[in-house]
């Protein structure tokens, strides 16, 4: 499983033809999964309520095995500490996915920022990038950060 996501996280350049349903599927699943990763190391401090909130993001928005997220993630990881450029996983889900789409992300992205109660500045401007990289309204980037802020305060309750 890695191997076939490793190969998938090669067809992002663009010099590739467009992949097939399910080569799309995974580049989606890989590209979600980077800057889910990026968003829990911005700060420097990994912890385990944003590993977990990761794994469950993982979980509702994909439809994977536990082994497949586990994998994912392990691949996500990789790719993270060895690719500096948020633009070629961005680029990948505004080709895919619809605003709406979009918008879920960038909550999902927001729900792993404030995992461990609170949103780290490092956090906050890599989502302000990853907002822009993603092409949405300052509308919608703030409401997903509110509901996601909200989402964590009620659970901490």
């Amino acid at each position: 499983m890695l191997r076939v996501l490793s190969n998938l996280f090669d067809s992002l350049s663009p010099a590739r033809t467009p992949p097939g349903t399910a080569d799309r599927e995974h580049t989606l699943q890989l590209a979600t999964a980077v800057l889910m990763v990026e968003v829990m190391r911005a700060d420097g401090e990994v912890s385990e309520e944003e590993e977990r909130s990761v794994m469950q993001a993982l979980r509702s928005r994909f439809l994977l095995t536990e082994e497949e997220l586990a994998d994912l993630l392990e691949l996500a990881r990789d790719r993270s500490e060895n690719t500096h450029d948020l633009f070629s996983f961005t680029s990948r889900l505004n080709e895919a996915l619809d605003a709406a789409e979009r918008v879920h992300v960038f909550e999902l992205l927001w729900t792993v920022a404030w995992a461990d109660g609170r949103a780290d500045a490092h956090e906050e401007h890599l989502l302000r990038r990853v907002a822009d990289l993603l092409h949405l309204r300052h509308a919608e980037a703030i409401g997903a950060r509110l509901r996601a802020e909200a989402a964590a305060r009620n659970a901490g309750n």
